[in-house]
């Protein structure tokens, strides 16, 4: 095993994430990917992973090895039973302040021995991080809270233990209340925390959850078929299951008996239910909305459509967009400034200001406990996970972070033309034979094209089906942006391909396609092609954004202007080879952010070159390998509006959330050094400030981006 994905509990922000990968980087794992949020960690190395050992690391950095496998745990999870044990202890501390309670919760011997459970729990869950931290030389926001709130304990013990039997002077060092309060705060800050989180990537949950239950295997048996239970993860290839209404596919397949209407919405974002007949293909996780049949199994496991989708959802959620980079570098020297920043605070107020040593103390620890690193660290994952998320489950597929942030740059949206901006369903609308028999160059033109994945070739093969018969051919190579060359069992040369296949000496007409029979043209194709009827209101929007559209096709300029015209796009480049493409790409990306819209495999290198590369899920599969954003619906490019208003939501949301995070420790900790706020209400306001930046990233799981 090369690669794996192991679940680590306890980090709470991008500090934490660094110790995790700084511990398993020293321990000599070379690829490291932490998303702190998720609690995943993601490993590949030259060499086997050795699990055992990347446990003893984590455990060693002050975390909790969970496994490969994320565990639902029924009831409370483990940060919630810490916050419940110690709040009944908390309330009799915090009681002692209000007029008309016992007074014996006042006496210091009772607030030690309440706040002690407390504290032994506190010490050790945030011990334990803080240690690792610091191990690891990235201390994380556990190194503040550990110390503030023992400082704040040990001033208490030792000041009631040294005038014991003086109960005034006791009454004097008696700030027990404030380190459990301290403790107790901030667990709550992080089950809230815990809780939102979880909330950020329930997209990503319910497509795993499709990957669950029983399905009905038909087994032989004596002759006679029986249904069998099993569950999906436990089928095989070949294996043939019964599905009905209401039913989901238990895994990629083909349907080999019976009529189904099936929803796709969760996989491909389709809101409608889509007709299948027999040898149709059906994805994984869809739903059954009527119909029965039986499904033939052909994929299992991690090489399923679904399973695809959600591996490229995590991977892209671990990966940093550059939005990161300046909270990440924040974050990374912040515990130390905040160490720096509060120790100046205790000197100043006791030694340059005369304030008391009780003041100073509760200033210094107020400084470390309001101190929160976290809401910068949460500020971009959370929005990430959410923007990734809610288009997985639209059917749209950003491979990177990067590439979702990217998106809300672009400037410019160049358009490849045939089956992109247009239908794909291209149907001949001329077939004009300049010598030899129609029937026979219908033939060779049939057979020729099952060598090409072009969607023209596709269209053309369709058409030709029901009459043609197949020719053979020694060899066939494609030349790129121009056809295709067959050799003939016959010794005959035949090409097919557009004009850019003719010789200088012939003359090219507004024809699409042309076949030549040794070298002499023998027929001219004329294909008619259908504009997508989402088309024109995406390239309404993108004007409207102030977005350059631009058309950049390969096919006649005749055609193009005619397409660019009815859809309002004023720039062409038409006749276009792909490296032509390419350089053009190359020329447009290198001046202002552009995104690529195309499906072939001429469109590849583009794609690839562009800022931002987007294909089309009835492309081909280069095209889709080559592209960083992926649209699932097969009513194809309505769906790339979407796409565009999740990159800029999603980058607004990041953006509010940073500039909360910013403004409230540039506000927050000088209040807190000057002593306008006691260590109960600065752990109270770091929890909010948490709260605060991720309600904001659930706030956008919710709201309309239309």
């Amino acid at each position: 095993m090369k690669e794996a994905t192991v679940i680590v509990e306890g980090m709470t922000c991008s500090s934490c994430a660094a110790g995790v990968n700084r511990a398993l980087t020293k321990g000599g794992y070379s690829n490291v990917d932490v998303n702190y949020a998720s609690g995943e960690v993601f490993l590949s190395d030259v060499a086997e992973i050795d699990l055992k050992r990347v446990e003893e690391l984590v455990r060693k950095a002050g975390y909790d090895y969970v496994g490969t496998k994320k565990i639902e745990k029924q009831g409370l999870a483990s940060i919630e039973k810490k916050f419940l044990f110690t709040l009944p202890f908390t309330i009799p501390l915090l009681l002692h302040m209000v007029p008309f309670v016992p007074a014996f919760l006042s006496n210091p011997m009772v607030q030690l021995v309440l706040s002690l459970p407390v504290m032994v729990l506190g010490m050790w869950h945030f011990g334990k991080s803080a240690l690792g931290s610091l191990r690891n030389g990235v201390p994380n926001m556990d190194v503040l809270i550990f110390i503030g709130s023992t400082s704040a304990f040990a001033y208490s013990l030792a000041g009631t233990l040294m005038n014991l039997g003086d109960m005034a002077a006791q009454h004097e060092f008696l700030f027990f209340e404030t380190s459990a309060t301290i403790v107790t705060l901030v667990l709550l800050g992080n089950v809230i925390e815990h809780r939102s989180v979880k909330q950020t990537t329930t997209a990503i949950t319910e497509l795993g959850k499709l990957q669950e239950g029983l399905a009905d295997r038909v087994v032989q048996h004596d002759g006679h078929e029986h249904i069998q239970k099993v569950p999906f993860n436990q089928l095989k290839v070949d294996d043939i299951v019964m599905v009905k209404t209401g039913d989901s596919i238990p895994s990629d397949g083909i349907l080999v008996k019976g009529d189904l209407r099936i929803d796709e919405s969760m996989v491909t974002g389709e809101s409608m239910p889509v007709s299948k007949g027999v040898e149709e293909l059906l994805i994984g996780g869809t739903l059954v909305s009527d119909g029965n049949g039986l499904v033939r199994i052909t994929t299992i496991g991690k090489l399923t459509v679904l399973s695809s989708i959600i591996t490229m959802v995590k991977k892209a959620q671990m990966e940093k967009p550059s939005i990161q980079r300046l909270a990440d570098k924040v974050s990374g020297v912040f515990v130390p400034v905040v160490l720096g920043i509060s120790a100046l605070t205790f000197v100043l107020a006791h030694f340059a200001f005369g304030i008391s040593l009780q003041q100073s103390i509760m200033q210094a620890v107020a400084v470390l406990v309001i101190s929160c690193p976290c809401a910068m660290g949460l500020a971009t994952p959370t929005a990430v996970m959410v923007g990734l998320g809610r288009g997985a489950k639209a059917g749209i597929l950003f491979k990177g972070a990067e590439s979702i942030e990217n998106l809300s740059k672009v400037k410019k949206v160049v358009f490849d033309k045939t089956g992109t901006l247009t239908s794909g369903v291209i149907k001949i609308g001329s077939f004009n034979v300049l010598s030899g028999d129609e029937d026979e160059l219908k033939n060779v033109l049939f057979s020729i094209e099952q060598h090409s994945s072009h969607p023209i070739a596709r269209a053309i093969l369709e058409e030709l089906q029901p009459t043609a018969k197949m020719v053979e051919f020694t060899s066939v190579e494609e030349v790129k942006g121009k056809g295709l060359v067959a050799k003939g069992a016959d010794g005959n040369e035949w090409k097919v391909g557009s004009f850019k296949m003719l010789d200088i000496s012939m003359k090219a007409t507004d024809n699409d396609i042309y076949i030549l029979k040794n070298g002499a043209l023998a027929a001219e194709i004329s294909l008619t092609d259908k504009i997508r009827e989402d088309a024109k209101d995406l390239i309404t929007y993108l004007n409207s954004k102030g977005i350059e559209t631009i058309m950049l096709s390969g096919d006649r300029k005749r055609k193009c202007e005619l397409v660019a015209k009815e859809l309002g796009i004023k720039t062409i480049y038409a006749e276009q080879s792909p490296d032509e493409k390419l350089k053009l790409i190359t020329e447009f990306a290198d001046k202002v952010p552009t995104a690529m819209v195309g499906d072939g495999i001429n469109d590849a290198p583009a794609l690839t070159k562009a800022t931002v590369g987007i294909s089309l899920s009835n492309a081909t599969q280069v095209a889709i390998n080559a592209a960083s954003v992926v649209v699932l619906d097969k009513g194809g490019i309505g769906k790339i509006k979407e796409a565009f208003q999740l990159g800029h939501h999603t980058v607004l949301t990041i953006k509010q959330n940073l500039f909360w995070a910013f403004l409230y420790n540039t506000l927050a900790i000088p209040v807190a050094a000057v002593g306008f706020l006691n260590p109960m209400v600065a752990a109270f306001s770091m929890a909010f400030s948490d709260v605060v930046v991720i309600g904001n990233s659930v706030r956008f799981k919710f709201k309309k981006i239309s």
